[in-house]
């Protein structure tokens, strides 16, 4: 708990957790939010789950406002939660991460104070280990400039695991993009909300501990991460960055079938993408150059698996 943030419930930030198939995880992320001392109002959208966790969510956490749009709604499911949240922010929660005592009030103290602060992401803590999660050095070492006033670096993107969000800027920019579905979502999002002049930035004073779901299908992940980010390079990037983006996958990624799936599928999505195709101005793509720099560097992203 900071000095400056008294103790007690806080009714500024709504939780919103998307689930599918994840029983035993959900229900201990929830008694988890359940403990917090801000005591955040928690909405849970349930991905169509076949393992009971619906029926546990109802009955166990009756003060959680439980989702059922009856299919997989992927990262849109959060969207159908924000049409829900009453509170100025929202935190976004997995399944398998919760938050740390103190940090949604920390997190909702520095967006009362920076009204063109978008979102802060907050430090990500592997467990049972208690280590950094490799991702937190890639947000701290930010090769991104931004003004004086941001509590933290200026980064391009967020963790949706890890980031409480500035609702109305969030309703602004349309919330997560249908069309990606799953998969490295957060970054159309991030980059619309940085043409519409909005911040992000790391907040480390903010925690958020994650402990990974061994339910999870990681060739599958993969694929679609891949072919997300060959939809957003050409959804959002100038012709020339976009072209030299995808030449570089193409050239870097591991050469099996789950790859082939991930270029397929971009290529049967292409009438779709080109017909939302909205490159970013120079000012912006100087920022994913750097950022897409940064990331060829470092160790926290590779479509391995």
């Amino acid at each position: 708990m900071t000095p400056e943030s008294p103790a007690g419930p806080d009714p500024r930030t709504t939780v919103v957790v998307i689930t599918h198939n994840r029983r035993p995880e959900l229900t201990r992320t929830l008694r988890l939010l359940r403990e917090l001392p801000e005591r955040p109002a928690v909405i849970v959208t349930d991905n169509a789950s076949e393992d009971g966790t619906a029926q546990a969510v109802a009955r166990d956490f009756p003060e959680v406002l439980l989702l059922r749009p009856g299919k997989n709604l992927g990262a849109v499911g959060r969207n159908l939660a924000v049409r829900h949240v009453r509170t100025p922010y929202v935190a976004f929660c997995d399944d398998d991460t919760w938050w740390e005592p103190g940090s949604l009030r920390v997190a909702a103290d520095r967006l009362d104070a920076l009204p063109r602060l978008a979102a802060v992401t907050a430090r990500i803590v592997v467990e049972p280990e208690g280590r950094d999660d490799p991702v937190v050095a890639e947000l701290r070492d930010s090769p991104l400039t931004g003004p004086d006033w941001l509590p933290g670096p200026a980064i391009g993107s967020f963790l949706a695991a890890a980031t409480v969000m500035r609702v109305a800027a969030f309703r602004e920019a349309g919330g997560f993009h249908p069309g990606i579905w799953l998969g490295g979502e957060e970054e159309l999002l991030a980059t619309d909300l940085m043409r519409s002049g909005w911040w992000l930035a790391y907040l480390p004073e903010a925690v958020i501990h994650h402990a990974a779901s061994e339910v999870r299908d990681s060739t599958a992940r993969r694929t679609t991460g891949l072919r997300n980010t060959l939809w957003f390079t050409w959804l959002r990037r100038p012709a020339v960055p976009a072209l030299k983006r995808t030449l570089h996958l193409l050239a870097t990624v591991p050469r099996d079938a789950a790859s082939l799936r991930a270029f397929a599928q971009a290529l049967q999505g292409l009438p779709w993408v080109l017909r939302q195709r909205r490159p970013v101005p120079r000012d912006i793509e100087d920022r994913l150059a750097a950022l897409g720099e940064a990331q060829r560097r470092g160790t926290a992203r590779r479509y391995v698996g």
